[in-house]
């Protein structure tokens, strides 16, 4: 929830949505996708994780002649997306990306979607019920989380006690990152990893326990934020405490407002996923399908480390995420 997934709810941010159509007569020959209509939901809509996401995943379906629509929860909650997920079924597209917010509760509706004959495409986020969905298009969360590991333990000069602070358990893109950071920090013995706490994705939570965790261990020297609204949270916790710069933060994502913390050293490390290749590799594996062609059952995508130092590298600076289209 990015993520994620895990996520920072923008203001006035908005997803654009949009329906193309198939122009070519050339367009309409035997296995083609001329016509067939593709939906995009995706966990908060006006996250520019899946802002990026949208943009990428409508212009390949443009090129491709789909018809494409999307739409996106509100806020990162299972009562809020079960309604758009019924109402794609009632719809009946031929294909669905989707990037649900849960691994369990969301899966009886994606079999039912599944089993009148619309391709699902899990992007980001994934159940675990491994019959649902032709392809699974995802960063490499848990590499994430060792990226993250490695540069804050540089940042850290390799000691002190570290923390993560994340959304809730039970998702797979933040638990994946909690793995490969925890797993990664046992590399440096001195360092101590404290245990994870959960903001419920609440920023206010995530400053509070901040402040909470130094007053109990005055050597605090990093935190690991699950996600946006975590590192938010944090960042705010750290000012007010006046420890700002003084523990580092490693937050996931690249979107606009982290891009500034970042550049102010609020933030020290961000780590970024390709959004971007997430859309469009899932637009790319529903029209195979569609066309009866191989799909790719699972496909992961590329993460990098930002910092205040290489962020003006084109090659990086590529990664950072966009507020729209």
């Amino acid at each position: 929830m990015s993520k994620r997934r895990t996520v920072l709810v923008v203001a006035g941010a908005a997803l654009v949505l949009a329906t193309t159509a198939a122009c070519s007569s050339s367009a309409n020959g035997p296995g083609s996708t001329a016509q067939k209509k593709i939906t995009l939901i995706t966990g908060v809509k006006s996250d520019p994780f899946y802002i990026t996401m949208t943009c990428a995943a409508q212009a390949e379906a443009k090129a491709r002649g789909l018809a494409f629509t999307a739409d996106g929860s509100a806020q990162w909650d299972v009562s809020v997306q079960r309604p758009l997920i019924d109402s794609v079924a009632a719809a009946r597209p031929d294909g669905l990306m989707v990037s649900p917010v849960d691994t369990e509760a969301l899966t009886p509706s994606l079999k039912q979607i599944q089993s009148s004959g619309t391709k699902i495409a899990l992007v980001d986020t994934s159940v675990t019920d491994p019959s649902v969905g032709i392809t699974r298009i995802s960063s490499d969360n848990e590499k994430g989380g060792q990226v993250a590991a490695d540069a804050l333990a540089q940042q850290m000069g390799e000691r002190g006690s570290v923390i993560v602070i994340s959304v809730k358990p039970g998702i797979s893109t933040t638990d994946a990152r909690i793995k490969g950071f925890t797993e990664e920090m046992a590399k440096y013995p001195n360092i101590k990893v404290l245990p994870t706490l959960y903001d419920n994705d609440l920023p206010a939570t995530a400053a509070s326990q901040i402040q909470s965790t130094l007053a109990a261990h005055p050597d605090l020297g990093g935190v690991f934020a699950g996600n946006t609204n975590t590192g938010q949270g944090v960042a705010t916790g750290l000012s007010q405490a006046g420890k700002q710069g003084q523990v580092k933060v490693a937050a996931f994502d690249a979107e606009p407002d982290e891009i500034t913390a970042l550049k102010n050293g609020t933030l020290q490390v961000l780590v970024a996923q390709d959004p971007a290749a997430i859309g469009t590799q899932a637009v790319d594996q529903l029209a195979a399908a569609l066309a009866g062609k191989p799909v790719q059952a699972s496909i992961g995508t590329t993460m990098v480390a930002i910092t205040k130092d290489n962020l003006s590298d084109p090659q990086i600076a590529k990664y950072v995420y966009k507020a729209s289209c």
